[in-house]
């Protein structure tokens, strides 16, 4: 009938251990408990009640993260240490006044065997329940009815004293049918700054694989119809329009809509480029944290040449992206041509 009357953790911290991954530290943590307690030997039969309190308890948990095959986080303890300062108990009852002339010898029993105790229980938490609850996280995730993307674990994650590097897959992929990019992917390269909480990276990889899994799935074709055409222009999609290239057009169809379509010739490619440090191109998506961040903060990435065409040549444009966080929120704009 052990009751846990109080329980306070008035200190605690996450920390980095270089080459292995977290550090939990509790400091001064305080318990109180009561309950019952019963002898019997031979002929000594006793029973009563006890109080007990657990003052100035030290944890230090060392957290090794990792990855699996599947690309999803792992974790175990890679070492625990506990430290008790004192341990007070009271016995009442017929005898308790006997038994708390003992109370010293007790209470350093006490305190051995729940410093031996508590790592145990903590092995058993790390790898009973958070692992089991790491194994259901998603590493992927549907975009829209024609793709996905692919955020698995490439590599366990990186800790060093400053950061903890997150390095991510990010491959988009059909829904319908996935099947291997025919480009490899290139290794991401950070900045040496660790002034910001977060930092992201993403390489001409992430948006090469977006256009690859929409290409194939015949999502990037563009029609356009005359009803999208804004009223006031003297211009329309039907076969009267173009009489003048196309003389038979109308004479086989008079006065008929047209609709345009615009098919990419190839599958879209952006240049090598790292949102996190232009000169360096990089694995497809990576997360950095490290400090905090400051209201406003934005990155920007810009690619290809500037818009031009001809009659007898395909439209390129360059591609400038800025984004932004706002309210928590990572927003962006994209703007085509100069």
């Amino acid at each position: 009938r052990l009751n846990l009357r109080s329980f306070h953790l008035p200190y605690s911290r996450i920390s980095l251990v270089p080459n292995v991954g977290l550090q939990v530290s509790i400091s001064n943590a305080f318990a109180e408990v009561d309950g019952n307690w019963r002898v019997k030997i031979h002929f000594i039969r006793d029973h009563g009640s006890f109080d007990l309190k657990v003052e100035n308890i030290y944890i230090k948990i060392n957290l090794r993260l990792g990855s699996d095959t599947s690309g999803k986080p792992t974790i175990d303890t890679s070492d625990c240490s506990t430290r008790i300062s004192k341990v007070r108990v009271h016995f009442s009852g017929k005898f308790g006044w006997l038994y708390n002339l003992f109370h010293s010898a007790i209470e350093s029993r006490f305190r051995k065997t729940l410093e031996s105790k508590v790592c145990d229980s903590v092995d058993s938490s790390v790898r009973g329940d958070l692992q089991p609850y790491l194994q259901t996280l998603p590493v992927t995730a549907r975009i829209d009815a024609t793709s996905g993307i692919d955020y698995s674990l490439v590599a366990p994650p990186a800790a060093t004293a400053q950061s903890l590097d997150v390095k991510l897959k990010g491959e988009f992929f059909s829904l319908a049918h996935r099947s291997a990019v025919p480009f490899p992917p290139l290794a991401l390269a950070f900045p040496p700054d660790h002034d910001r909480m977060v930092y992201f990276g993403a390489s001409s990889y992430f948006f090469n694989t977006a256009g690859f899994a929409y290409h194939a799935a015949g999502a990037l074709v563009f029609e356009v119809t005359d009803s999208m055409i804004p009223k006031g222009i003297d211009f329309h999609l039907n076969t009267s329009t173009f009489s003048a290239f196309i003389p038979q057009l109308e004479k086989m169809y008079p006065e008929r809509l047209m609709k345009l379509r615009l098919p990419p010739p190839s599958q879209p490619s952006f240049p090598r480029f790292n949102a996190a440090s232009k000169r360096a191109p990089g694995w497809a998506a990576a997360l950095r944290l490290v400090g905090a961040v400051p209201p406003g903060a934005r990155f920007g990435v810009r690619w290809g040449e500037p818009c031009r065409s001809s009659a007898l040549s395909p439209q390129t444009c360059n591609v400038s992206a800025v984004i932004d966080v706002r309210s928590g929120h990572i927003v962006g704009s994209l703007k085509v041509g100069r």
